[in-house]
């Protein structure tokens, strides 16, 4: 291991080394025809204690992926399948997904012998997460949320490729053989989920790059069928105001200043100042610059409160990438090889930290010699697992979009999500939490909304009833207005938990009575 690296650098490095522990299903190939396939990286990694001598490392998501279905494809999902499979966007959720698990895993570990209110307020058993409180001296009652990411933590997210959208529009200009803006398109209109109703205009990928601020489709060939799913720049900007949290996480975590991404760090060639600036940044030129100063109050005091927090973006030398990442897209030098994107996305969690072999940690001045062969093996040779899955098309691999039955559901996917918040709010019904701590009436309408919702629109459409939810709504109705152009992308809601129940298997008729039908 060598000493003193940047943060920037053990934080990639921590990613890579995850993926590469993947097995060989999870990763690109090389065809018989000699063509190689390329698939965007992403990774979450929670930094501790950063800057200080007490600092470490700890990667509990990794997503590949470059995929997203077509808007005709949405009603057939039923909430089993992921619409969205681009690397950026499934690490978000594998990391919602963790947080779910260590929420879980703090109530798992409670001892049902010792659940006297101190006892309760002084355990987590998490090295991430706490109890939402100001002060366990004084605090008799947990206000709603009831966990919150402990203040010592930062999040930081690496991508192996610009995100695609707004922030990428100069390297699409860059990497064209004639830079000459195109002409503008004939408008496709649309107002389906429009707050207000009004028509507005679909934008492609990569199309039209000299049309810049805009939201846009995530990119596709150009003989593909559209999709309504926004590009990655423009969800990573919605999250610089409502947060990390997804939907299901957002109902247990309180939005404190780090459930904020704290910075992303690219590759130096992936990385455009002016469209980054232009996608993600407050200052003259940036498309956010109207939301500076604007703080939504997330009910009362201890439930947090939301505001615009823009991440900070770091990059990384290409020297310490092209070592690390031989999945990389295509570049100018290499354009004689045969290559093409990839179909298949690998999504990783750690387990939750109170596990018997928990996260593997590093510590601030550990990095491998990347000039070693395998330098990956430096950190481990496998690292403590809770979720490894192999996805095509959103499901698991081996299952077609429309296979009947539950197994082809990611566990990241609308409803195993939303089972596992259930299984939450039952443990926290199970220890009597809701009724003796979180003495809210909030807090049991919403265990009774999660836990009987006779759908999943009826779910997300009750629980922002609350001052907590109602608040995070009005953050995206009003980051969308400002970003303008955001089409919802509708049709997979009207469903409920019961998508996961075993089919019920017809019993075979007898051989006699298969006899007596013949006759």
């Amino acid at each position: 291991m060598s000493h003193n690296p940047s943060l920037e650098r053990r934080v990639a490095s921590l990613v890579h080394a995850h993926f590469e522990a993947l097995p060989q299903r999870s990763k690109p190939t090389i065809h018989g025809n000699g063509m190689r396939e390329w698939i965007p990286l992403s990774g979450i990694v929670l930094v501790t204690n950063e800057n200080t001598p007490e600092e470490t490392l700890t990667c509990v998501a990794v997503a590949t992926g470059a995929k997203c279905l077509s808007s005709s494809q949405i009603a057939q999902c039923s909430g089993l399948v992921l619409h969205d499979s681009h690397a950026e966007i499934l690490v978000l959720r594998a990391f919602n997904h963790w947080l779910l698990e260590e929420c879980k895993s703090i109530l798992t570990a409670l001892d049902e012998t010792n659940r006297d209110v101190n006892s309760l307020l002084n355990y987590s058993g998490s090295g991430f997460i706490k109890w939402n409180l100001e002060d366990s001296n004084i605090q008799t009652s947990i206000p709603w949320p009831p966990f919150r990411i402990k203040d010592n933590i930062k999040i930081w997210m690496y991508c192996s490729c610009a995100p695609c959208g707004d922030a990428s529009m100069e390297l699409c200009m860059a990497a064209q053989e004639d830079a000459t803006p195109w002409e503008l398109p004939v408008p496709e209109l649309r107002n389906t989920g429009n707050p207000d109703g009004q028509q507005q205009v679909l934008l492609n990928g990569r199309a039209h790059f000299s049309i810049l601020g805009a939201v846009r489709r995530k990119p596709s060939r150009a003989d593909a069928e559209s999709t309504l799913s926004k590009s990655c720049s423009d969800k990573l900007a919605l999250k610089q105001v409502a947060s990390i949290l997804s939907f299901p996480t957002s109902l247990l975590l309180a939005p404190t200043p780090n459930t904020y991404i704290s910075n992303i760090i690219l590759p130096e060639e992936e990385l455009s100042r002016t469209g980054c600036e232009r996608s993600f940044g407050n200052g003259e030129s940036g498309r956010m610059r109207p939301l500076n100063g604007r703080v939504w109050e997330a009910g009362q005091k201890g439930h947090g409160e939301f505001e615009f927090r823009p991440f900070k973006i770091t990059p990384l030398p290409m020297e310490d990438f092209e070592r690390m990442w031989k999945y990389g897209k295509p570049t100018s030098k290499s354009s004689e090889q045969k290559v093409k994107t990839g179909n298949a996305s690998a999504v990783w969690t750690a387990p939750p930290s109170n596990s018997t072999r928990p996260p593997f940690t590093t510590k601030w001045n550990d990095t491998p010699n990347f000039l070693e062969l395998e330098w990956h093996k430096a950190y481990f040779k496998t690292p403590p697992t809770n979720l490894n899955e192999t996805l095509i098309n959103g499901v698991k691999q081996g299952y077609r979009l429309n296979s009947p039955g539950f197994k082809k559901a990611s566990a990241l996917s609308r409803a195993r999500m939303w089972a596992l918040l259930s299984d939450i709010f039952k443990l926290l019904n199970v220890y009597s939490l809701i009724p003796q701590l979180l003495n809210d009436s909030e807090a049991s309408s919403l265990s009774q909304i999660v836990l009987s919702a006779p759908s999943y629109d009826f779910l997300k459409s009750q629980t922002v009833t609350s001052k907590y939810s109602e608040a995070r709504a009005q953050v995206l109705r009003d980051v969308r207005l400002v970003l303008k152009n955001w089409i919802r992308n509708c049709g997979d809601d009207a469903w409920d938990l019961t998508v996961l129940d075993a089919p019920v298997k017809e019993k075979r008729p007898s051989c006699r009575l298969r006899e007596e039908f013949r006759q």
